[in-house]
């Protein structure tokens, strides 16, 4: 802890997560918060599950598209922009009488104006501490993300059902704006500039450690998108136990993160990460009671925040710095879609084996990402003795040959 500690003594670093990290917080929130508003709306989950693929359909492609406008652009203009026209549409959601196609439409545009701060911030990283204290950043940052995904869900639902789902989708947007001009405020907006990339939109991708992170940042999303699913489905919408279970699995995404992020990265060390997630999910699925279910995902949780710290590494120390915000924003668009196909393929499985298919999705992600990191080591840098700092753009990096 002493490390985690020193580096939020390192200027900047602390201000620069609690921004991020408030700015980020309508992530956990505007998925739910729209869920709950277009079917009180309409009275139907299935046109419901419409808007929110449309807005993650948009959030999807506009990853590594806002990414890269930031290395032409810089950072304040592309995130102001973003913030702007996500603000107005979730807006135009919470206030205008549409037809289920005008809140689709909206719903697409607010995801393409995602702001991209979370590619923005992983590449500010590297720029304020030193390459040793790189590692345990990123493991502190994925550990505090778990913030958004305890916090965000709860607000959403007490606003939601205590007051109005509007309400709800208008304090996201208070969060978005507010948090966004505090993080537009930290100076490494100013000072930190990311060089125009070179290479053609995507080319990126054909770099083994970026792609394999992508990958397998998809199959772990799918995977906790399925679980919570499936959690919902066991225990239902108007309890309380399936927002304990999912907060002790995030409990222990943040203490798995916290004890390993100092501990170097092996060749390895993404497999063994994907083991733990698996097995702690496929025990989930084995007896459906709240205190197994709430053991086993403790277990998984612990491997989540230590593998997305792995997958942040990784790229990393594998791409030119000119091309890091494009890198995270081609993973965060890997996740998303793993979010939203998640959620649907356990949908399905619940509707034909009971609240047990749900659990069987998220294991069947699970393992596919297990068996795709242990496959595809050779794409896996070893760090051990080597910081994760980015390739300064004056020297050469290695393409996958196709």
């Amino acid at each position: 802890m002493k490390n985690y500690a020193n580096l939020l003594k390192t200027r900047g670093v602390a201000r620069i997560i609690s921004a991020q990290l408030a700015a980020r917080l309508p992530s956990g929130m505007i998925s739910l918060a729209y869920l709950l508003h277009i079917e009180r709306t309409f009275e139907s989950y299935g046109l419901a599950g419409l808007v929110l693929a449309a807005t993650s359909l948009g959030q999807a492609l506009a990853g590594p598209l806002t990414s890269r406008w930031m290395g032409r652009w810089a950072m304040r203009p592309v995130i102001t922009l973003t913030i702007v026209v996500s603000a107005l549409s979730m807006a135009g959601i919470a206030f205008l009488d549409m037809s289920i196609g005008g809140y689709i439409a909206v719903g697409f545009l607010g995801g393409l104006a995602t702001p991209p701060i979370q590619p923005a911030v992983r590449t500010i990283y590297p720029t304020m501490v030193n390459s040793k204290q790189l590692t345990p950043l990123f493991s502190l940052d994925a550990s505090a993300q778990e913030i958004i995904w305890i916090a965000g869900p709860v607000v959403t639902t007490f606003i939601a059902t205590q007051i109005s789902t509007t309400w709800a989708i208008v304090v996201a947007g208070v969060f978005l704006i507010g948090g966004g001009i505090w993080f537009l405020s930290c100076r490494e907006l100013g000072t930190v500039t990311i060089p125009p990339s070179r290479n053609k939109m995507g080319v990126v991708l054909t770099k083994p450690p970026v792609l394999l992170a992508t990958v397998v940042g998809f199959l772990l999303i799918g995977a906790a998108a399925a679980v919570e699913v499936a959690v919902v489905s066991v225990f239902g919408h108007e309890g309380a136990q399936a927002g304990i279970i999912l907060s002790i699995w995030a409990i222990g995404s943040i203490i798995g993160g916290l004890a390993l992020g100092g501990v170097p990265i092996g060749p390895s060390a993404l497999a063994t990460r994907m083991a733990v997630v698996f097995v702690g999910i496929a025990l989930a699925g084995i007896i459906l009671d709240f205190w197994w279910i709430a053991g086993a995902l403790l277990i998984a949780g612990a491997g989540i925040a230590p593998a997305l710290a792995v997958m942040f590494a990784i790229v990393s120390a594998s791409v030119k710095f000119s091309d890091t915000a494009e890198a995270y924003g081609w993973m965060g668009s890997g996740q998303l879609i793993g979010a939203a196909l998640g959620s649907a393929i356990a949908g399905f499985a619940i509707d034909g084996w009971g609240s047990v298919g749900g659990f069987i999705a998220a294991s069947a992600f699970a393992l596919v990402g297990l068996v795709v990191a242990t496959l595809f080591r050779s794409a896996h840098p070893d760090l051990r003795g080597r910081d994760a700092a980015p390739i300064p753009d004056t020297e050469p990096v290695g393409t996958l040959k196709l």
